[in-house]
């Protein structure tokens, strides 16, 4: 029977508690208490950023959807940001995480993988960061992702840009170079590809900055093109839902990954909640300069 859970004084709905939605055993009920207890640190990094939802109604085995508009049985208390279509027709209507109440709805539907913008509502032209996904592909691992973003480290460097790495809970690295100074999807755009395009003409037998799988074997992907009004990245500290057991976007810095690249340990840089938490509770929020480090492309780089 459904049951109601209070948070922060509101009334969340909450179906099938005890339903196993990784194989591993992992319930809805600890996914809901998953997020609620990163959320002082998950929190700030969703506030005022539509979100698509990736939501596995039936567990990570079963069938498994991208959620990106409101669905008619959203409750009113959650915030609504119409995003016009690129296509025309109606609006897109994106759920917006304000709170904790937000949050443990969209964990109850399911919605284990968040997936944020990287602007704020309603200036969805302006974005506050550039992120570089790493993507390995057949024939390469995560440590892999791992030297190509020292290479990616080094070059923003050269640029002036302070950059931090997580890694996606999944196979990859995604870079973050927080701006949160006035820019646009125009300038930042352009700018990851000529990074990323330079990056592979510098390491042509490690990187590729092309889409197509055909030319990823053995490489890693600088995916540039997440830089964009319609996109979305893996959010930091979602769970992931691509193996039997939830695994945690997860920042880390980057004397950890220099340190797994030397002990070849692509393991632990792969944690699990509980780990996730206790890490969060004695390092904090690694994160937390993507939130307020104000800095500016160069002039001479934006086209």
């Amino acid at each position: 029977m459904p049951h109601a859970l209070e948070v922060e004084g509101r009334q969340v709905p909450i179906t099938n508690p005890d339903k196993a939605l990784y194989p591993s055993g992992f319930t809805k009920a600890q996914v809901i208490d998953y997020y609620i207890r990163v959320s002082g640190y998950l929190l700030p990094h969703l506030a005022g950023r539509p979100i698509t939802l990736k939501r596995f109604p039936d567990g990570v085995a079963g069938r498994s959807f991208y959620a990106k508009d409101a669905p008619a049985y959203t409750p009113p208390w959650i915030r609504i940001a119409p995003v016009p279509r690129r296509r025309g027709g109606p609006d897109i209507r994106y759920i917006v995480v304000d709170g904790l109440p937000s949050l443990v709805w969209c964990a109850n539907a399911a919605g284990l993988e968040i997936h944020p913008f990287l602007h704020r509502a309603p200036a969805i032209e302006r974005p506050d960061s550039i992120v570089f996904d790493l993507d390995p592909g057949e024939g390469v691992d995560l440590l892999t992702c791992a030297r190509v973003a020292f290479l990616l480290k080094r070059k923003l460097q050269s640029a002036g840009l302070e950059s931090f790495p997580k890694v996606s809970g999944a196979k990859g690295i995604q870079v973050y170079v927080p701006l949160n100074t006035p820019v646009t999807y125009a300038e930042t755009r352009p700018f990851a590809k000529r990074m990323a395009e330079e990056l592979e003409r510098e390491s042509p037998g490690l990187v590729v900055s092309a889409m197509a799988k055909a030319v990823r074997h053995a490489k890693v992907l600088v995916d540039w093109s997440q830089n964009a009004d319609f996109k979305t990245t893996i959010g930091v500290y979602s769970l992931r839902a691509r193996r039997d057991r939830p695994y945690v976007s997860m920042p880390v810095d980057w004397k950890e990954l220099r340190a797994a690249m030397k002990r070849q340990n692509a393991d632990s840089l792969c944690l699990e909640p509980e780990a996730a938490l206790e890490r969060l509770r004695k390092l904090g929020d690694l994160f937390a300069p993507v939130l307020s480090l104000k800095q500016k492309l160069p002039a001479s780089l934006v086209t």
